[in-house]
């Protein structure tokens, strides 16, 4: 009479895979960091905006539970009878982006920079199978030959990884589906799933809505920088990126300036009063940016700094009561100094006011022309 089977043991079996992987850790700490700085020069090379990229050898205690899962065909059998050589994300970098669109750009990205074995929509599978789930895109990767023929990258020849790819928000539902998942019952009630499917939905439209504000910003800004590059300022909003276009063809680029003083510029106009483009063109018209920049600065100053001179000629009171600094001391005496200073050089003063909502020389008192490039 036959023996029975005897039952396997999936316990020493876990500790056996363990003990293996433990000699090979740090080689797959190593992989993973390589890959993860080929993946973060090659989005700074392409100009990617992602929020992070994170990499890590799988820690050995989740690699035991995962060597020790039964088959989906045979559950008396391991799932993985060799699990050093079958699982496949010992090496792991995750990549987080803030938009949709930031995927395809990635997609793209990654058959040009390494060998992409396998790629795996988590999504769409979740779809077909009628489930829900954390939304993620995952490659299989290996070194391309031109790479690893180099001596720092030869070790790692031949040798799998695996890259996650997704936005912030189906980041955040991994996560959290994570942790309710494992410490709650291998089958969600029905009315956690109820609750869960309806919050996936809604992550879902907003990223889509997140995706659509992008979309829509760079379309005004795009558009914003044609009005301004043909003259139609009346249309265009004040706005950091509208605001430099503006300076940059108005007085000329500066590459000395930041994006921070744009932003600053476009927060102190807004304080002034003004809300587009040609009501700061009316304020300013007539004037010589690099002739005030003498008279106040004692000499050319930078792109932002002169047109705050013009505003100073062009709004006088109005500037100095309403700007970001009208109460600190300093800037009062300071700016009161450079309008007298500007006087006394014959330059013909403004009190120009965005806020009448009307334009020209019809604002305020004075006659200069917009065609003139000089102060009277």
């Amino acid at each position: 009479m036959a023996e029975p089977d005897k039952l396997f043991d999936f316990k020493t079996h876990e500790e056996a895979a363990v003990t293996a992987y433990l000699k090979r850790h740090g080689f797959y700490t190593d992989l993973a960091s390589v890959v993860k700085r080929i993946l973060e020069e090659s989005l700074k090379r392409r100009n990617i905006n992602v929020h992070s990229v994170n990499a890590r050898a799988k820690d050995p205690s989740s690699f035991g539970k995962k060597a020790s899962q039964p088959s989906d065909q045979d559950p008396t059998k391991p799932k993985y009878t060799n699990p050093l050589a079958q699982i496949t994300d010992l090496a792991g970098i995750r990549i987080i982006t803030y938009f949709p669109s930031t995927l395809a750009e990635i997609d793209n990205m990654l058959p040009e920079e390494l060998s992409v074995i396998e790629r795996t929509n988590k999504g769409a599978k979740l779809i077909e199978e009628d489930r829900f789930g954390y939304q993620s895109i995952h490659y299989l990767v290996k070194l391309t030959t031109h790479r690893t023929r180099l001596p720092e990258y030869g070790p790692f020849a031949d040798t799998t990884a695996e890259i996650q790819v997704r936005t912030i928000l189906q980041h955040a539902w991994a996560e959290i589906e994570h942790d309710i998942q494992y410490k709650s019952t291998s089958v969600i009630p029905t009315e956690i799933r109820r609750r869960f499917m309806s919050l996936a939905g809604m992550l879902e439209i907003a990223d889509r809505e997140f995706q659509a504000i992008q979309d829509a910003d760079r379309k005004l800004t795009d558009e914003a920088r044609s009005r301004v590059e043909e003259g139609q300022l009346d249309q265009v909003e004040v706005t950091p990126d509208s605001v430099k276009a503006f300076l940059d063809k108005r007085l000329g680029r500066d590459g000395r300036i930041s994006d921070f003083s744009y932003i600053w510029v476009a927060k102190l106009l807004k304080k002034l009063g003004f809300k587009t483009l040609d009501q700061v063109e009316s304020c300013i018209h007539g004037y010589s940016d690099d002739h005030l920049s003498r008279i106040a600065g004692g000499g050319r100053h930078g792109q932002t700094t002169r047109f705050e001179y013009m505003l100073l000629a062009g709004m006088g009171e109005n500037y100095l009561q309403r700007h970001l600094w009208a109460n600190e001391p300093w800037f009062q005496s300071r700016e009161r100094d450079r309008l007298e200073r500007m006087k006394n050089q014959e330059v013909e003063t403004r009190a120009y006011d965005p806020m009448l909502e009307t334009s020209g020389a019809e604002n305020e008192q004075g006659d200069i022309s917009p065609k003139s490039d000089a102060v009277t």
